[in-house]
């Protein structure tokens, strides 16, 4: 029988999957972070919260080694993010060892309330800008 965790995580990935983020996706200023897919091939979006500080954007992944954006990064750490309406290619690094309840005080309040709130496993990723 699945638990408590477990079922939070299908619950607010099936939310997501299906209702939030088809949504968020068309949003002309919504942060999207843009992974190959490491079946497919194919590009896929995300839209996420984070900051960008200097020449790296840094988000915290609410379900961590789970998300299928964290899969698809370790696969190919090549990725694209759109920050206010432009993208930025850059290199992907998840970081296990930095402390993701710190790194959300000094991201968005609204999204790192929600990533409090919503998830199961957090993991930090910094994504090295080329520009």
């Amino acid at each position: 029988m699945p638990g408590f965790t477990d079922l939070k995580y299908r619950a607010i990935t099936a939310l997501q999957r299906h209702v939030v983020n088809p949504v968020q996706r068309r949003m002309p200023l919504q942060t999207l972070l843009e992974t190959t897919g490491r079946v497919s091939g194919l590009p896929r979006r995300t839209p996420l919260g984070g900051r960008r500080v200097g020449g790296s954007f840094w988000l915290v992944s609410e379900h961590g080694e789970r998300s299928q954006y964290i899969r698809n990064l370790r696969a190919e750490p090549r990725v694209r993010v759109r920050i206010a309406g432009r993208w930025h290619p850059g290199t992907a690094h998840v970081l296990p060892d930095d402390d993701p309840l710190v790194r959300l005080k000094a991201l968005p309040r609204l999204n790192s309330a929600a990533v409090r709130a919503f998830g199961t496993g957090l993991l930090t990723v910094r994504v090295d800008l080329d520009d």
